[in-house]
């Protein structure tokens, strides 16, 4: 008999995750940020980044990727990752559900201003959930990541009007060659025209907290 080629079936299941925040939500509390870490990360790791910040000020959740890795022969250090060229679309789905469950375990206060910002891949993510959610949402800041390629002016229409827009590089960033610079500029246009705010540091592909401090 002739052997036949493997077949790909799909099922639903329910799965739990975790997410990580940094400081506590009151009175002073100024600025929430929602927060979506790069590949490699682990959400908790990721908010030492935000400890430079006000913590009566400033209350911070990180969603927690959910493809957890080793990230070297050792097997000792475990990083994460939100999507990959596998099934994008498919994953995107369950990545979306669990963050929508991570703000609706939150009370954010509506006097708050909302910083919604993405590192590296963290970034795709973040513009992917802000587009399907339409959270209310006061700043992005899309930092060292690309812009997802199905995202469309009339998918981000809904907050352009309310929302600052502010893309990050680092001038050194190994991972923006010209030919993916020029990519990643025809996008901003293309999504945001003149309302978007650059910031250029000194660095490579790196979160710099002082960065991260201007949009406190």
């Amino acid at each position: 008999m002739e052997s036949r080629r493997p077949e790909e079936r799909r099922v639903s299941y329910r799965s739990t995750n975790t997410y990580a925040t940094l400081n506590e939500p009151g009175p002073e509390t100024q600025t929430t940020w929602i927060v979506f870490h790069g590949i490699g990360y682990l959400g908790r790791y990721f908010l030492k980044y935000f400890r430079e910040l006000s913590p009566n000020e400033n209350y911070i959740i990180a969603p927690q990727a959910p493809s957890k890795y080793y990230l070297n022969s050792q097997y000792k250090h475990v990083g994460a990752s939100w999507l990959t060229k596998e099934r994008t679309m498919e994953d995107l789905e369950n990545v979306l559900a669990y963050i929508d469950a991570v703000l609706a375990d939150q009370t954010i206060p509506k006097t708050c201003r909302i910083n919604i910002m993405g590192y590296s891949q963290g970034a795709s993510v973040a513009l992917r959930w802000l587009c399907h959610s339409k959270h209310r949402c006061d700043r992005l800041i899309l930092y060292a990541g690309g812009i997802p390629n199905e995202i469309t002016p009339e998918d981000v229409q809904f907050f352009l009007e309310d929302t600052e827009v502010s893309i990050v590089f680092g001038k050194r960033d190994e991972f923006l060659t010209v030919e993916r610079l020029a990519r990643e500029e025809e996008k901003i246009r293309n999504l945001f025209g003149d309302r978007v705010h650059r910031v250029y540091f000194e660095g490579g592909h790196e979160v710099q907290p002082e960065v991260i401090a201007q949009f406190a």
